[in-house]
């Protein structure tokens, strides 16, 4: 029990000051569990608040629309997360007459928890003994047990969940996961951790074998996609043209311009691609470049370009999602991070 008394004596004389560590309340463990995933505690902090403050009840959430929840999440990136919260308050409402439910058998079903998420809510909530898995549990059991097997593979995912579990103190589960989770965070990170000053460094296997930049191992599985896409400004009496975007793609269900994608980088002087904007928006369009910018996603690196038009004709017939709004009412839309930067750009050239 040395490991799990080093690292909740270590918790409590270090630990940060975050409100979810204040409540057993499952909504609002699942609401900052949520937000943080795939998110830095500081860049999650602010959205989590602004969602209590919102919707203090599972049932305040469940009874947003979907755009408002959007655009309150608008900037965290991953927008599923936001459009699957949203169904899951809902199915809570259904199901379980509004009571957020404690149990992981009952949580795993939720839409978007999955194995980490309900292992957290159950044992935050009601004290039961399941141990949380994630990248900062992996990072800290690799380096001190010294595993090799690759976190992201079926034998290893096996490997660490059958271990975490054996680690789990049964009778204070909740502050074990907790010390865990937070001294990954904070002192096994995943660059340059401070090990001169942690507390298991004496019987820490990658310290002493000199395998700290080694592990966790992890296999490189997806590669990064390139992609070219190029928005269009349609200006008319103070409105602007925007698309609802409803494929299941990036930013789905979020609003931005007309677009066209392209594989390469697209030019005004480029023949192909001045036919494509001319079959879309006619003969006669005048395409005026505006601005370049670079988004980066966790597989896509996504070069932007923006294009005014004068002279062009929109077919509503074939843009069933396109409408006129104006500029105020857009920014109350929900959109991409990177909309948001040019419209700023846009309005204080």
């Amino acid at each position: 029990m040395a490991f799990q008394q080093e690292l909740t004596r270590w918790y409590l004389a270090n630990k940060r000051n975050l409100p979810w560590r204040h409540t057993q309340d499952p909504y609002v463990i699942w609401l900052s569990e949520i937000i943080l995933q795939q998110t830095r505690v500081e860049q999650g902090l602010p959205y989590f608040n602004r969602f209590l403050e919102a919707y203090p009840a599972v049932s305040d959430f469940a009874a947003a629309s979907e755009t408002e929840i959007l655009k309150l999440w608008q900037g965290l990136g991953y927008y599923s997360r936001g459009r699957n919260m949203l169904f899951t308050a809902r199915q809570i409402m259904d199901l379980y007459d509004g009571v957020f439910p404690v149990s992981y058998k009952d949580l795993i079903k939720l839409k978007g928890v999955g194995e980490y998420t309900a292992a957290a809510i159950s044992s935050f909530s009601s004290g039961e003994a399941k141990a949380v898995l994630d990248g900062n549990v992996f990072r800290v059991l690799a380096r001190y047990f010294g595993i090799s097997t690759p976190i992201n593979s079926t034998a290893g995912k096996k490997q660490f969940s059958e271990l975490a579990q054996s680690l789990i103190d049964q009778e204070d589960p909740a502050l074990y996961n907790q010390a865990i989770m937070e001294f990954g965070a904070l002192q096994c990170k995943p660059k340059s951790p401070d090990c001169e000053v942690c507390p298991l460094v004496l019987s820490c296997y990658a310290k002493n074998n000199k395998l700290i930049p080694v592990l966790p191992v992890k296999l490189k599985t997806v590669k990064v996609k390139t992609r070219y896409i190029n928005y269009f400004i349609c200006e008319q009496d103070n409105t602007v043209l925007v698309n609802k975007r409803i494929l299941e793609d990036i930013w789905q269900h979020l609003y931005d311009f007309p677009r066209i994608e392209t594989a390469a980088e697209a030019a005004v002087n480029h023949e192909e691609f001045t036919q494509e904007v001319k079959q879309k928006f006619g003969a006669d369009v005048i395409i005026r470049p505006l601005m370049e910018m670079k988004h980066l996603l966790t597989h896509q690196i996504i070069y932007v370009q923006f294009f005014a038009l004068d002279n062009y004709i929109v077919n509503f017939n074939m843009s069933t999602e396109a409408n006129w709004v104006t500029w105020p009412d857009l920014d109350q839309l929900p959109q991409p991070k990177i909309l948001t930067k040019f419209i700023n750009f846009y309005f204080n050239k």
